[in-house]
């Protein structure tokens, strides 16, 4: 029976083998320990919590030894891990909270002001926080808790439906969905990534964008796992802590987002690493520029590209070294046990190098939205198929080439952001009578937002009054970089805003712009 305990078999498998290195302290940990601290984790959660299997956690915290703890403690209790977005907002989070009714939350002192508010707005049974300093009346510490417990394996059976982790997406909405992600799903992701893109025991990768985040907690971890290599984790993004350690550990693999790959390579530490240990690098998340692939190829760098969704798993295609080269601007083909075709608005399979919108079907796919059936139907179809809103061609030879998005989302750094979700909370600010918000090209992070506003009659407001409107309410990275007014937004006859209008006319003002700098 496949579940998502992966680390529980590798640790009878290789109990000895390093699984993680934690870049910061420099402390390692072999399967053995790494499957105890697990199952400590499991015990504070069932013992000392109450948790029952289906009982929903959240946790909030940076990257940390204690952040995997709890992700395979889920595998091994059946509890469903709720990772939340340490860039989000209160009011973002409360949300998620009010969608999932969690029984507990688990944070770090990074985040305690955060887990404050959080506590204010939701009644949460139990709270367990990581670190020593942290104290309340209704606060279990993680250490204190985890010392009380014995790591014995759990009686809970797991079957390969039930629910392992749900990651929240807002999608076009605004709403945010919460992907319920199955055991079966982990277990089919990893697998199928070892053998698809032929991970080795001896391969080293490191982790270092956000946990609570797809990419962070499986294009690389569990895979990694499941094949007995190590992972060298990183509590976050720092350029030169990051080289230094790829070299210091001699990793095999690099993974990043577009944007992450740009921050490297204009490192002054990067041009002097010595990269004959790194088999090759992946990039993800995001369209990658054919010039910034030229530079790493230059370097004798293999690159290869990446697709997936949080819904139907990060790793989807897949491509070998020597295709990297030939079949540049792919993301390969799909990986076995992975059906993919392209349809049109029609619903037809469309023809060779022909433009249709992608759909994925097989074991690696989501059981949909937590209670949200009509939105699950939109995706999921009754045979199966996971329609996932983006455009792609697939030539003769198989390999795909992803063309676009039919869905308004921009992504910005590798992080997706709806419209949706800038235009609903600027829409309550009291001077705004309608707002859209598209993406524009940017140099560092692929994409920004612009919003365009039309006030009310006799209202007035300043794009830095709105701008700070929106701080405590989304996060940073969403907030529209320029705001533009205008008297209305352009619609068709049904009245959904023209977007490709507002694209021309911000192409225009960036023209204007331009010229008004040359004279």
């Amino acid at each position: 029976m496949i579940t998502g305990d992966i680390l529980g078999e590798r640790s009878r498998l290789s109990p000895d083998a390093v699984a993680l290195i934690h870049a910061p302290t420099r402390q390692q940990f072999s399967y053995a320990e790494l499957n105890q601290r697990a199952l400590r984790c499991a015990r504070v959660w069932t013992d000392l919590c109450s948790l029952l299997p289906g009982d929903r956690l959240c946790l909030l915290s940076e990257n940390r030894v204690e952040y995997v703890d709890a992700f395979w403690a889920a595998a091994k209790s059946g509890v469903i891990l709720v990772p939340l977005g340490t860039r989000s907002t209160a009011h973002e989070l409360s949300q998620i909270l009010a969608d999932c009714g969690p029984r507990c939350l688990m944070y770090s002192a990074r985040y305690d002001a955060l887990a404050k508010e959080l506590q204010q707005l939701v009644p949460f049974e139990y709270s367990v926080a990581l670190d020593a300093e942290q104290t309340g009346p209704k606060v279990l510490s993680y250490a204190e808790g985890t010392a009380r417990v014995r790591p014995d394996p759990l009686s809970t059976r797991i079957q390969p439906e039930d629910i392992f982790c749900m990651l929240y997406t807002s999608g076009t909405t605004g709403r945010p969905k919460g992907v319920m992600i199955p055991h079966r799903q982990i277990a089919w992701n990893a697998y199928n990534t070892v053998v698809s893109w032929q991970l080795r025991q001896s391969d080293r990768v490191q982790v270092y964008t956000p946990m609570y985040h797809a990419g962070g907690l499986t294009v690389f971890m569990t895979p990694l796992f499941a094949i007995g290599g190590s992972i060298v984790l990183h509590d976050g993004f720092d350029a030169a802590e990051i080289l230094q350690a790829l070299q210091d550990y001699e990793c095999t693999i690099l993974f990043g987002v577009p944007t992450i790959f740009k921050m490297l390579f204009d490192s002054p530490e990067f041009a002097a690493l010595d990269l004959s240990h790194l088999r090759w690098c992946a990039s993800g998340g995001a369209p990658l520029p054919l010039q910034l692939l030229g530079a790493y190829q230059e370097r004798g760098l293999i690159f290869r590209q990446g697709y997936g969704l949080t819904e139907v798993g990060v790793n989807c295609f897949a491509m070998s070294d020597e295709d990297s080269r030939r079949k540049a601007g792919s993301v390969g083909r799909a990986m076995m046990f992975t059906e993919a075709k392209l349809v049109s608005p029609e619903g037809n399979q469309v023809a060779t190098n022909d433009v249709g919108e992608l759909c994925l079907r097989g074991p690696h796919v989501c059981r949909g939205y937590w209670n949200n059936p009509a939105a699950t139907a939109q995706v999921i179809d009754s045979e199966g198929w996971f329609h996932t809103g983006d455009l792609a061609r697939c030539d003769a030879d198989g390999f795909f080439y992803i063309a676009g998005r039919s869905k308004d989302m921009i992504i910005s750094g590798g992080v997706n952001i709806y419209p949706a979700e800038i235009e609903k909370e600027l829409l309550e600010h009291p001077a705004i009578a309608e707002v859209s918000v598209i993406g524009t090209a940017d140099e560092k992070w692929g994409e920004i937002p612009v919003a365009f506003v039309a006030l009310k009659s006799h209202a007035t407001t300043s794009d830095v009054e709105l701008i700070e409107f929106l701080r405590p309410r989304i996060s940073k990275i969403k907030l529209p970089r320029h705001v533009i007014f205008t008297s209305t937004l352009p619609r068709n006859a049904y009245g959904k805003v023209l977007k490709l209008e507002l694209q021309e006319q911000l192409r225009n003002l960036k023209s204007g712009a331009a010229s008004e700098r040359e004279n």
